[in-house]
């Protein structure tokens, strides 16, 4: 397959969870994508999450034509020069670290990059979005940003609680992101964003990567590409257009057990299946305009459709996670 040259902009996507082959990192390749945050993480803990280091670094070595790890904005230019994709690290949850502050450090140093303070439930850092009470930031999560701060380590808080979110903006010294979600004025699931907290986070120069999940699409499978441009337009409008951009939380090729997994892990034994009582099994389908990474020229041609212009277009596949990462990964003295 011939690698996509109908486009120049340099294509950053801040969240997949897919099934990882050959066949995936060819199009990322093909499809121009010079960066990929991966998650490494869901419900693991630390020693769990070196197993998964273990399996990605041979992956590195047997598709090194393909891909290799990413721990720097400098990775992501290098990726896009050679034709190949960097993936960086991030966690999903906080679990790897257990109860310890001291593997924040530990993690960083394999190449972790993003950590989300909770994944739907309450951690020992922060209140997930299914909660019912939603007390903040823990007096442990207010030393772990501090650490992730000093490291550079993004604090991601795309399935956290609405006042743990706010918190988080107003603790971290260092803009945060929420990698994948949309705004809860286009489409109302319970782990899309308020404006409230889209505004807060823009004027932190934080970071918004939209999500072509279904449940987080105005009429799920069915949402048109018109549908979600206009989406981003709006958003546009109200926090910035130099503080968006793409997480697509693509879960390509996953069997449907891995998605009840996502939603159980170890904590229970009852079916939760993330979507307040209604049952939801397996993986909904992707819209028909975005099912892999080949399909991220669509999105280009559907926002110049709705009318940002070249250096917005260029601004919201890429270079604004670009410039972020430059900021955030490393230390602090360094931002």
């Amino acid at each position: 397959m011939t690698k996509n040259k109908s486009h120049t902009s340099l294509i950053v996507d801040a969240l997949q969870y897919s099934n990882w082959s050959e066949s995936i990192f060819r199009q990322m390749n093909n499809g121009g994508v010079a960066a990929v945050h991966a998650t490494i993480c869901y419900h693991e803990d630390f020693k769990e999450v070196i197993n998964n280091v273990i399996y990605w670094n041979r992956l590195f070595e047997r598709y090194s034509d393909l891909i290799f790890q990413g721990v720097s904005s400098d990775d992501i230019l290098k990726a896009k020069d050679d034709g190949k994709t960097a993936i960086i690290f991030g966690f999903q949850n906080c679990s790897p670290i257990e109860d310890d502050i001291g593997l924040v450090e530990i993690c960083y140093s394999l190449g972790v990059r993003f950590m989300q303070l909770s994944y739907n439930n309450q951690s020992l850092l922060a209140t997930g979005c299914y909660e019912n009470d939603d007390p903040g930031i823990t007096r442990m999560g207010r030393q772990v940003i501090k650490e992730m701060n000093r490291l550079g380590m993004v604090v991601d808080m795309s399935h956290s609680a609405p006042r743990s979110t706010l918190e988080a903006i107003q603790i971290s010294e260092r803009p945060i992101a929420i990698t994948h979600a949309n705004p809860s004025f286009w489409y109302d699931a319970i782990r899309n964003k308020s404006n409230e907290v889209l505004i807060s986070l823009g004027e932190s120069g934080g970071m918004l990567g939209f999500s072509m999940y279904p449940h987080h699409l105005k009429n799920k499978s069915e949402c048109s590409l018109e549908e979600f441009c206009g989406m981003i337009a709006k958003t546009a409008d109200l926090i910035g257009v130099e503080n968006i951009g793409i997480g697509s939380d693509l879960c390509q090729n996953q069997p449907d057990n891995i998605v009840e997994w996502m939603r159980n892990g170890t904590w229970t034994i009852e079916k939760d299946f993330g979507e307040g009582s209604v049952e939801i099994p397996g993986f909904p389908k992707q819209p028909n305009w975005f099912r892999s990474n080949l399909d991220f020229i669509k999105i280009i041609g559907g926002l110049r459709k709705i009318g940002f212009n070249e250096n917005e277009v260029d601004r919201i596949d890429g270079m604004n996670w670009l410039e972020f990462f430059e900021k955030s990964f490393g230390p602090a003295n360094k931002k």
